[in-house]
């Protein structure tokens, strides 16, 4: 029996959604089932939805946001509105994982509803604990808040890097 692991992917550089995204391609061709849950995306890429769509059913991708516009852009009404959309996408991520739904569950974005107060630590580590033992998770976000460090089994940090032309030897 497996036991699967909880990766973070995190930090201020572009990247932690592609990354997850890979690791789920990875996850597909080792013929295991893939559910990733989108929150605080705003608009996205049309094209880059459609060529995801194409995975399915091995890949199923959720978001629970009905506004295309960013979260912190929203009136304080569509703030309210768009969280009650986002605590279903928790619930739906809690649900996946008590009852094993899939083989690797990828919660993209889910650091940022921590960071934004949307949804609490204690509340991300319950979901977590109450996991199948063989479901993989990844989580994304900029800020990994450090209370989580003991449900996690490894963090990945990835940031921009500029390298001045001028000054390569």
């Amino acid at each position: 029996m497996k036991n699967g692991t909880v990766q973070v992917i995190c930090g201020p550089g572009r990247g932690k959604t592609s990354t997850a995204i890979g690791r789920a391609v990875s996850a597909i061709a080792a013929h295991e089932n893939v559910i990733m849950i989108q929150f605080l995306k705003g608009s996205q890429d049309e094209e880059m939805k459609d060529i995801l769509a194409r995975l399915e059913p091995e890949l199923k991708i959720f978001r629970f946001e009905k506004s295309t516009a960013f979260f912190e852009t929203l009136s304080e009404e569509g703030k309210q509105e768009e969280k009650r959309n986002i605590c279903n996408g928790v619930n739906f991520a809690k649900k996946v994982m008590a009852t094993g739904e899939c083989d690797l569950l990828i919660l993209d974005e889910i650091l940022g509803i921590v960071d934004q107060k949307i949804i609490t630590v204690e509340t991300l580590a319950s979901a977590l604990n109450s996991r199948e033992s063989e479901m993989s998770v990844i989580l994304t976000g900029k800020v990994f808040p450090a209370e989580l460090e003991t449900y996690v089994d490894s963090i990945s940090e990835i940031r921009e890097v500029k390298v001045d032309k001028g000054k390569e030897g």
